[in-house]
């Protein structure tokens, strides 16, 4: 137990960190939600009712979405775009899909390699872009999600005013919909910008994000 632990520690903190702060958010997000229905004369809500409320599901998924799309971007763009210096980066002669030997498939496979590394067909197309594929799926169904949790949100919203519902395509044209997607891409964007260069310059000692700390600033494409 101990050794799987250490093994897989990087995935089961963030795991369970991240399972610890959606309870948070969840306990705080009610809370604030309950303010609300109290100042417009209604009932709050059990903590269950809130957490399968349409309200905390288009909080989460908006998030969600935001995240994969960071993930997305980055490892679809990684394959061409460069920076210079940063271990973010690729190699500058590097840019491109690379070499069946540079990517040890096909018959540059290894003994070792995954099986489908080598099938030449299909199959080792699908699993060659796999990790990008599956990071934009997940953003669509989570923003998909995102859209129609928020429709009802912001039609449980309207009616609590006195406003008539809107349909799903109505919503995905609204201001609510797009500033809810857009105030978060920016911020990832800006945060995968800041990683990139900010790396070029600056050092964290056994992180496999940093460069080692006596690396030249101009050597790219170089982990811990």
């Amino acid at each position: 137990m101990r050794r799987f632990i250490r093994d897989n520690s990087l995935t089961l903190v963030f795991a369970v960190g991240f399972l610890v702060i959606l309870l948070g958010q969840a306990v705080a997000g009610r809370a604030e939600f309950n303010e609300q229905l109290v100042v417009d004369g209604l009932a709050p809500l059990s903590f269950g009712s809130y957490v399968m409320s349409s309200d905390f599901a288009v909080d989460v998924t908006e998030n969600w979405q935001s995240e994969y799309l960071q993930f997305f971007l980055y490892i679809f763009g990684t394959v061409y775009l460069l920076q210079r210096g940063s271990p973010e980066s690729k190699e500058i002669h590097k840019a491109g899909v690379e070499s069946e030997k540079d990517q040890q498939m096909g018959e540059h496979a290894r003994s070792d390699s995954p099986r489908w590394a080598s099938t030449g067909d299909w199959r080792q197309a699908v699993f060659s872009r796999s990790l990008g594929l599956v990071m934009a799926s997940l953003f669509f169904l989570s923003w998909l999600a995102q859209s129609i949790a928020g429709v009802a949100a912001y039609n449980e919203q309207g009616l609590r005013q006195l406003q008539a519902p809107i349909g799903w395509p109505e919503y995905l044209i609204s201001a609510d919909f797009w500033s809810r997607s857009l105030q978060n891409w920016q911020s990832e964007l800006l945060a995968v910008a800041s990683m990139a260069i900010l790396s070029v310059y600056l050092r964290q000692r056994g992180s496999p994000e940093s460069k080692p700390v006596g690396t030249p600033h101009t050597a790219t494409g170089i982990e811990s």
